[in-house]
């Protein structure tokens, strides 16, 4: 399975990059998977209904099934969080699966950058980082490619380039 990763500081444009991608990859015929990390505790269910209930008495894993989408959610009571490598074992063969976040996994990776954040650039301390995508691309100075956040043709280009498809 083809990875490649969209990584940097919070609020620096990941998400939309992300999504842009998808977007514009799946429109190119290629079929697509995300996967997203996230920092903090979340949910995906809600208090009250069915599938909650089954979590909240006890069950390991609860799969809720309609005719438009299936969802797996795993509680891992104490259990260490799985590693990315496990998770993509999870997934249906697709032609990309495109991660968010894992800033230090090995993946290859195109770093969002937003001027406006104040973050310095990873990309210089991390050879994982292939490109950087920036809205302030012309005052960079790195020793690699960089885009302008906006411009999603062009950085899908380079991922489907760098991923061979």
């Amino acid at each position: 399975m083809r990875l490649y990763g969209v990584t940097g500081w919070k609020n620096s444009g990941k998400t939309g990059l992300v999504e842009r991608l998808v977007s514009e990859i799946s429109a190119r015929g290629f079929v697509v998977s995300t996967v997203k990390h996230a920092h903090h505790s979340f949910d995906v269910d809600h208090p009250g209904r069915d599938s909650h209930r089954h979590r909240e008495a006890g069950a390991r894993e609860v799969l809720l099934a309609s005719r438009t989408r299936v969802a797996l959610m795993t509680e891992l009571r104490g259990d260490p969080e799985p590693t990315l490598d496990e998770l993509l074992a999870r997934l249906a063969p697709v032609d990309l699966v495109l991660v968010e976040g894992y800033k230090r996994d090995r993946h290859p990776k195109i770093e969002a950058h937003r001027a406006e954040t104040g973050q310095p650039l990873i990309a210089p301390e991390d050879a994982t980082i292939r490109a950087v995508a920036s809205d302030s691309a012309g005052t960079l100075g790195v020793d690699r490619p960089v885009f302008d956040l906006d411009d999603t043709r062009a950085i899908a280009d380079f991922v489907l380039d760098e991923v061979g498809l």
